[in-house]
């Protein structure tokens, strides 16, 4: 029998006007320190989006997005943000911001497999 193990994760939020509060989740990041992954899973819906805010430059958004992929990973192109330790990253992509893209608060469970549970978080919360 395989062992629960604590991950936690947090919502992505796409936020077109920080003065408004509207938002869309547009994907989940989840980190799990046993088995050493972070990972996030994200699509723009983008009909969606643009009913909050017609004139969101959607390519940017698109962008800012990829950039959490890429940190997640530890890719080069992640900048100084990638390069930090595994639970560094998740602290900083998860970190309290006042920007078009941000996160929920951090959110505790337990997991055989943190793919699975990513996966299974985001048809809950994103799609």
């Amino acid at each position: 029998m395989q062992d629960n193990h604590l991950f936690e994760y947090a919502i992505i939020r796409v936020v077109p006007r920080v003065e408004r509060e509207e938002f869309l989740n547009a994907g989940v990041i989840l980190y799990c320190a046993h088995e050493n992954f972070l990972r996030t899973k994200c699509e723009l819906n983008k009909e969606k989006i643009s009913a909050l805010c017609y004139d969101l430059d959607l390519e940017d958004v698109e962008r800012r997005l990829y950039a959490f992929e890429q940190i997640c990973k530890g890719m080069e192109e992640g900048g100084l943000i990638g390069k930090l330790p595994i639970a560094s990253r998740f602290r900083w992509l998860t970190a309290a911001r006042s920007t078009i893209i941000q996160t929920s608060p951090v959110h505790p469970g337990l997991s055989t497999n943190a793919g699975e549970t990513l996966d299974k978080l985001y048809e809950e919360l994103v799609k």
